[in-house]
């Protein structure tokens, strides 16, 4: 049996479906089937049952699994030492970004990266965070930049700088606002990403800290249509504290009270991967782009945007 066909098998087991592993596996979903009924054939066992929502894996497949992790897991690191012999890291790198360059300083980090490694191939891909999370978690890309809740045990990533949103109000409203309490602000229009957008989870987490439901809700999905919209007079966002204080200096846009919410804006990989060449060098990139290496990361104080 070949590499190939245990790199199929686990990732089937691991996603449950053919089309997601054909996905994490750049390869067709016929060709993925066609490679888990050989190796099938070549064992003479049934390692999956078909089921009406996916793949799921038999008593002998799933004995079968741990030895073909290890045999992976096996074959990875004596890619990895030789390369480490080579000294030359190769390969190609999918990396999600999120729709502000500044907030994720991705300009230094591709410099400094292509620079130490000029033979990895790094692949950018802009993304909604949600999207973004699955990606990672499946496999799809190496990395990405993200902010929110990590809901994937097997996802990590490194604490970069912590971000603070802030609400904000067409500048016309401020007369309006200025003495109104939360049940009164919930009846205003509300500009929200749809829910797969941690900026989503953020406006809702403050919503219901205060136990309140818009009436209104008006769904967007970009930083800069949602600041156009809120400038233009169309409702009340969640605004990244950096582009609030900015537009509010200039009279586009007024702050209600000091009402916020944060979170933490994180480089994530998969946790079984953190010690993988390519992913490692990514993390090492960006410790250096952040300036991460001389305190820990449960030590230091997050810089703020």
């Amino acid at each position: 049996m070949e590499l190939y066909q245990l790199r199929s098998f686990a990732a089937i087991a691991e996603l449950g479906q053919l089309t997601r592993a054909a996905e994490k596996l750049h390869v067709s979903q016929p060709a993925l089937s066609a490679q888990l009924k050989s190796l099938e054939d070549k064992l003479d066992l049934v390692l999956f049952r078909r089921t009406a929502t996916g793949m799921v894996l038999t008593a002998q497949g799933r004995r079968l699994l741990a030895e073909a992790e290890r045999v992976l897991a096996a074959a990875q690191a004596f890619k990895d030492e030789a390369g480490r012999l080579k000294g030359q890291l190769t390969g190609r790198a999918g990396i999600g970004t999120l729709s502000d360059p500044q907030l994720t300083r991705v300009g230094e980090f591709m410099s400094m990266a292509l620079q130490r490694y000029p033979s990895l191939q790094l692949e950018l891909h802009q993304a909604v965070t949600g999207h973004a999370l699955d990606q990672v978690h499946d496999g799809v890309w190496d990395a990405s930049f993200y902010y929110g809740d990590l809901r994937y045990p097997g996802v990590t990533g490194l604490a970069l700088r912590t971000l603070r949103f802030r609400v904000a109000c067409p500048a016309a409203w401020r007369d309006r606002i200025t003495n109104a309490d939360w049940p009164e602000m919930a009846e205003l229009p509300w500009i929200i990403p749809p829910p797969i957008s941690s900026h989503h989870q953020l406006a809702h987490t403050l919503l219901d800290r205060h136990k309140v439901t818009p009436t209104r809700v008006v769904e967007a999905d970009q930083e800069a249509v949602i600041a156009s919209l809120v400038a233009s007079g169309v409702g009340i966002a969640l605004m990244r504290d950096d582009l609030a204080l900015d537009m509010e200096s200039t009279g586009e846009i007024c702050l209600w009270r000091d009402a916020s919410v944060e979170t933490v804006l994180r480089f994530i990989y998969a946790r079984d991967r953190e010690n993988d060449p390519v992913v490692r060098a990514l993390i090492d990139v960006q410790k250096d782009v952040w300036k991460l290496r001389r305190e820990s990361g449960a030590a230091r104080a997050l810089p703020r945007e």
